[in-house]
């Protein structure tokens, strides 16, 4: 007796990354001295200089968490990620920004990553990109402290979400002048001791007093960190290989994406293109 065959399991909605070609990521974290990317079908990140052009004529068009140059960004951004894309594929692009970059920022950015002809566009505030990168929980409160070269910023995250942030233009490039190390950490002590002072609930001494989670190339700086706890009172660790967190988070984010967007939570981190 030959039975009937039963039925065949549903396909697959999307082939996995690295095999489908017309389902390309891209995951991209501009700062003002580094570039980081990470695209699908890649172990590694890619992270060069955030330069126009190579060389001694180059310029920066990032600073201190502003977009100063559109068509340089876009040049730079050409250069790294043109000839590695598919040539007739359009990636879905994640995007980190600077928590209080604004409007302005991600119009600027989303005008520059035009050059890379992605499908869509998703940006995703750095501190939640940090967390996601760092598997932290995020239903309690979290303080994400992120040190660049030219910029720090400490964001409250509340459900995921922000819902505080403070920021100054110091970072570890101003360091290696007259600037000490004491300064920023007394700057990142001010801006907490604002968020203290505004929060009406407990939240922000919550995340305090949980601990602060560190990222950017001032974490990788122990006098940094040790000067931060004792100037904070309150435990702050570093996220695995700081320096690249805001990136891996952001491709953590895009392959969940990639898989079932409604997992990531995309409406409520992310404004689409």
């Amino acid at each position: 007796m030959t039975s009937a065959p039963g039925p065949r399991p549903p396909a697959a909605r999307h082939r996995p990354w690295p095999w489908c070609r017309q389902c390309t990521g891209l995951a991209l974290d501009m700062g003002s001295a580094r570039t980081r990317a990470w695209m699908s079908g890649r172990r590694s990140v890619l992270d060069v200089p955030t330069v126009t052009v190579p060389g001694d004529s180059a310029t920066h068009p990032v600073q201190r968490g502003t977009i100063v140059d559109t068509p340089g960004t876009a040049r730079m951004l050409n250069r790294l990620l043109g000839h590695r894309l598919p040539r007739f594929g359009r990636p879905l692009l994640i995007l980190t920004t600077p928590v209080l970059g604004g409007i302005t920022y991600r119009a600027e950015a989303r005008t520059a990553v035009e050059v890379l002809r992605p499908r869509t566009v998703l940006t995703v505030p750095t501190a939640r990109a940090v967390a996601v990168a760092a598997d932290t929980d995020l239903t309690r409160p979290l303080l994400v402290l992120d040190i660049g070269a030219h910029l720090t910023e400490v964001t409250l995250l509340t459900d995921g979400a922000v819902t505080d942030a403070r920021h100054t233009a110091l970072g570890t490039g101003d360091l290696e002048g007259r600037t000490p190390a004491a300064q920023l950490t007394d700057a990142v002590g001010a801006m907490v001791t604002a968020m203290l002072d505004q929060d009406r609930t407990s939240q922000t001494l919550d995340a305090l007093q949980r601990g602060v989670l560190l990222a950017g190339g001032g974490a990788l700086r122990p006098d940094i960190t040790y000067h931060l706890s004792r100037r904070l009172r309150a435990p702050v660790r570093s996220v695995p290989a700081p320096h690249t967190a805001a990136v891996r988070g952001a491709a953590r984010l895009l392959q969940a994406a990639h898989a079932h967007p409604s997992a990531t939570g995309i409406p409520d981190m992310a404004h689409p293109h």
